[in-house]
């Protein structure tokens, strides 16, 4: 995954709003995700029982959901 370097113009000597703008950036570009990702390896077969968990998960609160809004 390619991400581009963020960088932000200070406009009138304006650093908090160019913090601000340079916050805003980064977590739009998703650098820190990338950097969490990258702290540490893990095993392929860990990354799709991880994704195979979470799917699971998910259908069972749908599922669960479907149940309480059919009660009523």
């Amino acid at each position: 995954m390619k991400t581009t370097l963020v960088s932000v113009e200070v406009r009138k000597g304006d650093i908090n709003q160019a913090l601000k703008i340079f916050k805003k950036k980064v977590l739009q570009s998703n650098h820190l995700n990338e950097l969490k990702d990258r702290k540490e390896y893990t095993k392929p077969t860990t990354k799709r029982r991880l994704l195979k968990q979470k799917a699971i998960r998910e259908n069972e609160r749908k599922v669960y959901i479907e149940k309480l809004l059919n009660r009523y």
